[in-house]
C-alpha cells in the first residue's frame, strides 16, 4: 500500500514532468515543486509565496473574510498567519492542474516541521474538504480530518453549527 502511495503522489507526478519536458512545447514556468518562502498570508486558505506569486491550497476551503466575513474566516485567516509567519521557508507541490480561475497557482504546502498545511487547516477545524477533480491526491485523508474534527467540534464546528 506504500507503495502504491508513493508511486501516486510521486512517481506520477515525476513522470508527467519529464514527459512534458520532452515536448517542444515552452518550458515551465513553475517547476512542480520546490521551496518558497511566505510573503504574505491573504486568507485561510490564500498566501504569497515569493516570485510563485498567489497559492491557492488544494483540497481546502475557509471561510470568507473579503466580500462578506463568513463564521470563522477570521479566525482561520489568523490561524494561518501564525503557522506561516512572514519569510517562512515551505514546500510545496503544484497540483495537476496547477491554477485556477482567478490565475492562482494550486499547491499542498508543507510548513517547516513537515506537516502540511492543507490538513492541518482541516484537522484543527479552520478548513473543510473542497475537492476539484483532477487535484485529488489527498481528497480521502482531507475528508477523514474534517470527519474528526466535526466529531471533536473543533473550530467552525463548534462555532458554525452543523453546516459549518
Amino acid at each position: 500500500m506504500r507503495g502504491l502511495v508513493f508511486a501516486r503522489l510521486v512517481l506520477v507526478p515525476l513522470l508527467v514532468l519529464l514527459i512534458a519536458g520532452c515536448s517542444d512545447d515552452a518550458p515551465r514556468e513553475i517547476p512542480g515543486h520546490g521551496f518558497a518562502r511566505v510573503t504574505k498570508v491573504t486568507d485561510g486558505d490564500t498566501i504569497r509565496l515569493g516570485a510563485l506569486g498567489s497559492v491557492r491550497l488544494i483540497g481546502i476551503d475557509t471561510p470568507e473574510v473579503y466580500g462578506g466575513v463568513e463564521c470563522f474566516g477570521r479566525e482561520a485567516s489568523q490561524f494561518a498567519a501564525r503557522l506561516l509567519p512572514i519569510g517562512t521557508r515551505v514546500r510545496y507541490r503544484v497540483g495537476i492542474e496547477e491554477r485556477d480561475r482567478y490565475g492562482r497557482l494550486l499547491a499542498y504546502v508543507w510548513l517547516p516541521d513537515g506537516r502540511m498545511l492543507n490538513r492541518v487547516m482541516i484537522n484543527r477545524g479552520y478548513a473543510q474538504p473542497l475537492t476539484i477533480p483532477p487535484n485529488v491526491a489527498f481528497a480521502d485523508v482531507f475528508r477523514a480530518g474534517a470527519r474528526a474534527a466535526r466529531r471533536a467540534g473543533l473550530g467552525l464546528w463548534q462555532v458554525c453549527g452543523p453546516a459549518g
